[in-house]
C-alpha cells in the first residue's frame, strides 16, 4: 500500500496518537468503506473532526468490504480510498483495517470519541459495548442519511 504523510499502519498510528495525547490533543475516530465518495461522506467526516483535535479515519480493507457488501465491492481499491480520504483537510490520519468491525481498533487506538453517521443512534452503534468499557464517548455526526454509495451505484447501472 502506498502511504502518504497521513496514512499509517495501525501500530504506527497508535504511537503517533500517543505523541498527540502528550501534547494535550483529543482524538476522534470515524470509519467506513468510502467506496464512491459523496457529500454525505464529507459531512460525516467534517462532523467527526469537530468532535476533537485530531481525526482518525479507519477504512475497510478490500477483503472486509467484500465480506460486508458482496463480491462486486469495493469499486475502488483500498489504497486509492485511503489516499482520497487523506486528501480531505478535516482528516488527520488514515488507516486501513481488515476486521468486520472496529472494536479491535478502538481497543488499540483508544480515541476520546467514536463517531458514527446519522443512520445510527448512540444505542445502536455496534461497538457501543467496547466504547462504554473504555470510556469512549459516542457522537452521532453528519447530515441525514440521504446519500448512499449503494444508491449511486444503482443509479449508474440503471442509466447504462
Amino acid at each position: 500500500m502506498n502511504f502518504n504523510d497521513k496514512c499509517f499502519e495501525l501500530s504506527a498510528l497508535a504511537q503517533r496518537l500517543e505523541l498527540d495525547r502528550a501534547d494535550g490533543k483529543t482524538v476522534a475516530f470515524a470509519n467506513g468503506l468510502f467506496d464512491i465518495l459523496h457529500v454525505g461522506h464529507l459531512r460525516y467526516l467534517q462532523g467527526a473532526a469537530a468532535e476533537a483535535d485530531r481525526l482518525v479515519v479507519a477504512i475497510n480493507s478490500d477483503k472486509s468490504a467484500r465480506e460486508l457488501k458482496g463480491p462486486t465491492r469495493p469499486i475502488m481499491p483500498e489504497a486509492e480510498r485511503a489516499e482520497l480520504i487523506a486528501g480531505f483537510g478535516c482528516v488527520d490520519y488514515v488507516t486501513v483495517f481488515t476486521e468486520r468491525d472496529v472494536r479491535p481498533l478502538l481497543r488499540t487506538l483508544r480515541p476520546n470519541v467514536h463517531c458514527k453517521g446519522s443512520d445510527y443512534t448512540v444505542e445502536t452503534v455496534p461497538e457501543a459495548d467496547v466504547a462504554a468499557e473504555l470510556g469512549i464517548r459516542i457522537a452521532i455526526v453528519g447530515d441525514d442519511k440521504r446519500h448512499a454509495t449503494t444508491s449511486i451505484i444503482e443509479q449508474i447501472r440503471d442509466r447504462s
